[in-house]
């Protein structure tokens, strides 16, 4: 994303794209691209727009507001990349992706830092020459984890959090100060397979596709609203081992996929479900 982008969510009525697009047109930008939609359970309008210019993002916010209905949500973005740090455990397949990614700048975004609950993936994120912090949850309370990630993370002021399998439960409190600007990614077998070894548990019931859904992170542990799932076909010729790796592939799929939506202000909210304008 190379231009600055206008994001409006409201409540819809006649005649909305000719009132944003005429408040554009007074500060003398050039609409590049354009996409809208009207959700027909909520009647709530949804646009996202591309332009050219460098306006004055809260006084634009501000001249839109004043043309829509009441409560209507108006954010101008210019194309800055945003601040993301990456939260890990043990499974190496999604941060290395990212990191990889991020060093090639296929991510609009700067990864400023690695943080893990475990010490085990310091040497990747050290190969790509990003800081790697430890915070240890071994024999810790989760209120005491989070506090020391909280403390170790405030130096970076990440704008985004990515849990890259980072497999800690994380406290209303903690995701609170991130409100729909942390994502998530797990397999798609949840709740039919949880717990300890999905892909063994798949491999008994010989299921026939296997997937992974990204999705922002809410209070509701894997409730919250999804903004990718894809699934890959599997047979009986797969066993345990080629479930985890193939798993490991659409993991890493997903989650880049979803975290460009999210880096290149592709993703409105529209109660517990995304609009998506890819």
């Amino acid at each position: 994303m190379n231009s600055p982008v206008l994001l409006v969510s409201c409540a819809d009525q006649r005649g909305l794209v000719h009132a944003i697009t005429g408040v554009l047109w007074r500060a003398d930008v050039n609409i590049v691209s354009n996409q809208e939609f009207v959700d027909g359970e909520s009647r709530r309008f949804f646009m996202r727009t591309e332009f050219d210019g460098e306006p004055d993002c809260a006084r634009l916010e501000a001249e839109v507001r004043a043309v829509l209905p009441a409560g209507a949500d108006v954010q101008a973005r210019l194309p800055a990349p945003k601040r993301v740090a990456i939260l890990v455990s043990k499974e190496h397949h999604c941060l290395a992706d990212l990191l990889v990614r991020n060093a090639y700048r296929e991510l609009h975004a700067e990864v400023v830092v690695v943080a893990g609950n475990h010490d085990v993936l310091r040497p990747l994120a050290e190969k790509f020459n990003v800081p790697f912090v430890h915070a240890d949850s071994a024999n810790r309370s989760r209120e005491a984890h989070e506090a020391e990630l909280l403390r170790l993370l405030e130096p970076f002021q990440p704008e985004l959090l990515v849990l890259a399998k980072y497999m800690r439960v994380l406290s209303p409190g903690f995701v609170t100060r991130w409100p729909n600007r942390m994502l998530n990614i797990h397999h798609s077998f949840l709740p039919a397979f949880a717990g300890a070894k999905p892909y063994h548990q798949a491999f008994q019931r010989g299921v026939k596709v296997i997937g992974a859904t990204a999705h922002l992170v809410t209070d509701q542990l894997d409730q919250g609203p999804i903004i990718v799932q894809q699934v890959i076909p599997v047979d009986h010729t797969h066993a345990p081992q080629h479930l985890v790796q193939a798993g490991r592939d659409v993991e890493q799929m997903v989650l880049s996929r979803a975290l460009r939506l999210v880096l290149e202000d592709r993703v409105l909210l529209c109660g517990n479900r995304t609009i998506i304008f890819d």
